[in-house]
């Protein structure tokens, strides 16, 4: 059964089957093969895997980021990033990457993150002289570590599948987060000295207070929402229904950019991106409960500790499986059909289960920015108007700068977990 699985997996995703259903099919294939199952199992799994309390965050999220995107708070904050880094070399590559660290706080979305920042600075970066391909690469990387930043939804999926504490995990995402895009942000001041790009203004303090003032608001939204969480005043979930009234409030009544007829289609627009994260999970759900009660996650994981015992070793190898799964599988997808694997693996990989957490997050947010399932490449490409091909090439340097962040936090579990350590004593 476990090669009917996996092997009819396989050849949906070659057929260009959409991820929901190839993974919902092929697990309902080795059902009805088995022969021994009742097929209501399947709907109460489906129905089980999106009954969750934390999983209502994610549509939450969602219309919060289109609230606030729509009500002026990304300009806002693209304005704040120019005066604090703009005096750099290649001045708007980096304001991209700061804008996108800043709307990571809101929206928990990468492929949100880039649309939102990318649709202001991608064409800016082209009319001041940048490639189309090099405009969407910066913004397509600056947007992957919006799932890093919390708040995020692939941590709140890991959460409910490892029962691991979202707050912790949203805790542990800030170090790495602003270590990455740091280093973004090196990759693009080297990168416009290669090429002699100056500066495109100087550093204004007053220019500075002025942004922070009009950005006040928006700013408060990542704030609230952080500050709620790891303060124990409110859980993810209810984190993400005060940042919609947050930003329906800012957009209203502060900034006054959101018409009251603007509200149904926006709420429409996250809706159809939620749901279809909630089929992938529904259907997700029901592979990884199929994979658990033939045992096959414990199997793989006895396999790979088969291949080597030695933790740094093995820690290697989870992360090449997790950096192919991400250039071929939607990030949910891959969450719930990898973190049943890997969970056996703890004990080997002698990780704590909020350090797995990152690191799967960070794995997953690399492939993000590779083809063919790269999401933000896709979506960058679109704002550019570029070919996948031109912005694959100009997505290198960042992508090796983002794998050396990434081996850094699995040597070094500090990095991710001193600031849980402080505030989860």
């Amino acid at each position: 059964m476990t090669l009917v699985l996996f092997g009819l997996l396989v050849l949906l995703f070659a057929l260009n089957t959409p991820i929901a259903v190839a993974v919902g099919v092929s697990a309902v294939a080795a059902f009805m093969l088995q022969g021994d199952m009742n097929l209501m199992l399947v709907t109460q799994r489906m129905y089980a895997g999106a009954d969750s309390f934390p999983l209502m965050a994610v549509p939450l999220f969602m219309i919060a980021g289109n609230l606030m995107g729509a009500g002026g708070i990304s300009r806002r904050i693209v304005r704040l990033a120019d005066a604090l880094v703009g005096h750099l070399p290649g001045g708007l590559a980096a304001v991209s990457v700061v804008s996108a660290m800043f709307f990571a706080g809101i929206s928990g979305s990468a492929a949100a993150d880039t649309a939102a920042v990318g649709a202001i600075l991608i064409p800016s970066m082209v009319r001041r002289g940048h490639t189309p391909a090099f405009a969407g690469a910066v913004q397509a990387a600056a947007g992957s570590i919006g799932v890093v930043i919390p708040p995020s939804i692939p941590m709140i999926v890991f959460g409910v599948l490892t029962g691991a504490s979202i707050g912790k995990l949203f805790a542990a995402g800030i170090v790495p987060g602003i270590m990455a895009g740091l280093s973004l942000i090196t990759v693009c001041v080297l990168h416009a000295k290669r090429h002699g790009w100056q500066p495109e203004h100087g550093f204004s303090l007053r220019e500075v207070a002025s942004a922070f003032r009009h950005a006040l608001w928006a700013l408060g939204a990542p704030v609230i929402i952080l500050g709620g969480i790891l303060g124990g005043v409110f859980t993810a979930t209810e984190s993400a229904a005060v940042a919609v009234f947050y930003a329906l409030f800012a957009g209203l009544f502060i900034y006054r950019e959101i018409a009251p007829r603007q509200l149904p289609g926006l709420i429409l627009q996250a809706g159809i991106t939620s749901s279809i994260i909630l089929f992938i999970i529904c259907s997700a759900s029901v592979f990884s409960w199929y994979m658990a009660i033939q045992d096959i996650p414990a199997g793989i994981a006895e396999w790979l500790t088969g291949i080597t015992t030695n933790p740094v070793l093995l820690l290697l190898l989870v992360n090449c499986l997790l950096l192919l799964a991400g250039t071929i599988l939607e990030t949910t997808a891959a969450l719930i059909l990898f973190v049943p694997v890997l969970l056996p693996l703890l004990p080997a990989l002698g990780l704590d289960v909020i350090h797995l957490g990152i690191i799967v997050v960070m794995n997953l947010a690399i492939g993000m920015l590779t083809p063919p399932m790269g999401v933000c490449l896709i979506v960058s490409c679109s704002i550019a108007s570029t070919r996948l091909e031109s912005i694959t090439r100009a997505i290198l340097p960042f992508l090796l700068a983002l794998i050396v962040n990434l081996a850094l936090v699995c040597l070094f579990p500090q990095i991710a977990l001193v600031v849980p350590d402080m505030l989860f004593k």
